[in-house]
């Protein structure tokens, strides 16, 4: 083979980007089958260097053996020895073999292997390649919509968007470039299947990671993302260094790094917020923006119940409850928010019921209420036994007069 031959190997090398150990490996399994096509035998071929013609030499590998019984596999001691003095027995001799032998169905053959082995290294590559990239966020290029999915080619590779994955609200027209998140990579007949999602709540994570030195450095940790695609989101990001200011570091000079966030999320807002191992400390960042008064932390029902001002009831909740719920989700507690009038009616009803449970403990309570003042129990009274009222010192009942 001819140094054409190499050079053409090369090029399918940089082109599909499969390595030249394998191409060879794949033309030596080609030339393989063609040869138990051509003799009814299968053989060890092998492709060396040839130094003299800056190209490859086609060999076959044959085993030194006393007595030879396949001659396609093994070869004599005595002419081994005529080729090399020193061959002995259980040593291995390549003999060069010419292209000349095989037909045109062998050679048909060949070219079939040769192409399926190719494809199969190229697939192979992408799966490794996009399986090592799975939690990475991906630049792509919306290709076509079908149905009411998404493909978006990443490189050289047609990824899968779903619908399941994507945002509402977003265009996802055709040519623009996203920012994709690779979910996950599936074996599949037509090849690798790569999956990616643009509603994920890891997607804020890499692309914070993107923007933000600190993140990628170490000295800011995103601890918490709690996310409803398309509306807003919520992180809580603590530092291991007492001179950085994490949450100021995510939004940058005059927010520039956050909002090149919200633009690649196509306005999604983002609340960032400064974790904190007291959890009513936390919990009282989480609700930002609204102001609250006091949390009342619950360890074993794992919930907080968190009172604000009545004017601040409505900010805390949030749109159809949205800010409390991914306050809920980034610190993983049940909160439960009051206001300030709700707060003091609950706890005087509470006080009242309990008032109203507790029992009368002695006469002189009974007597309060009616107005008196109680007098001195008598000693029986004292005992517990109190006596019925007598008639004396009533006024005496006055007698009907007569009738007619």
């Amino acid at each position: 083979m001819n140094a054409d031959f190499l050079d053409a190997l090369r090029q399918i090398e940089k082109e599909k980007d499969i390595p030249m150990e394998t191409l060879i490996e794949t033309i030596e399994s080609a030339i393989a089958s063609a040869y138990k096509k051509a003799f009814s035998e299968a053989a060890e071929i092998r492709l060396r260097p040839d130094p003299g013609k800056k190209g490859l030499r086609l060999c076959c590998e044959k085993q030194v053996v006393e007595t030879v019984e396949n001659p396609h596999r093994e070869m004599g001691i005595a002419e081994a020895r005529r080729r090399n003095p020193t061959t002995k027995v259980g040593d291995t001799v390549d003999v060069d073999l010419t292209a000349d032998g095989f037909g045109r169905i062998a050679a048909q053959t060949a070219k079939q292997v040769v192409v399926q082995r190719i494809r199969e290294a190229e697939r192979e590559k992408v799966f490794d390649d996009f399986n090592e990239r799975v939690g990475d966020v991906v630049t792509g290029v919306v290709q076509r919509r079908e149905q009411r999915n998404c493909f978006v080619l990443l490189g050289k590779v047609e990824a899968l968007l779903p619908y399941s994955e994507m945002v509402p609200a977003e265009p996802c027209r055709f040519n623009d470039r996203v920012k994709v998140y690779v979910l996950e990579v599936k074996r599949t007949s037509k090849g690798p299947q790569v999956i990616v999602s643009r509603t994920h709540p890891s997607l804020i994570r890499r692309l914070f990671e993107l923007e933000v030195p600190e993140v990628v450095d170490g000295v800011v940790t995103i601890k918490s993302v709690a996310r409803e695609p398309g509306a807003r989101s919520k992180i809580a990001v603590a530092t291991s260094d007492d001179k950085v200011d994490p949450v100021g570091a995510c939004v940058g000079h005059r927010g520039s790094r956050v909002q090149a966030i919200v633009n690649e999320l196509y306005g999604e807002k983002i609340d960032i917020v400064r974790w904190n191992a007291d959890v009513a400390e936390y919990i009282t960042a989480a609700l930002s923006p609204a102001k609250v008064m006091s949390v009342t932390v619950n360890d074993e029902a794992k919930s907080a119940f968190v009172i604000v001002p009545d004017y601040q009831l409505s900010l805390a909740i949030g749109k159809e409850g949205q800010n409390v719920r991914l306050a809920a989700r980034l610190t993983g507690w049940r909160i439960d928010i009051r206001s300030e009038t709700q707060a003091k009616e609950q706890q005087d009803q509470a006080s009242a019921a309990a008032g109203a449970a507790a029992p009368l403990t002695n006469g002189a309570a009974a007597a309060v209420t009616n107005g008196a003042t109680p007098e001195p129990a008598a000693p029986d009274e004292a005992e517990g036994h109190v006596e019925e009222p007598s008639a004396a010192g009533l006024p005496p009942l006055e007698e009907p007069a007569p009738t007619g």
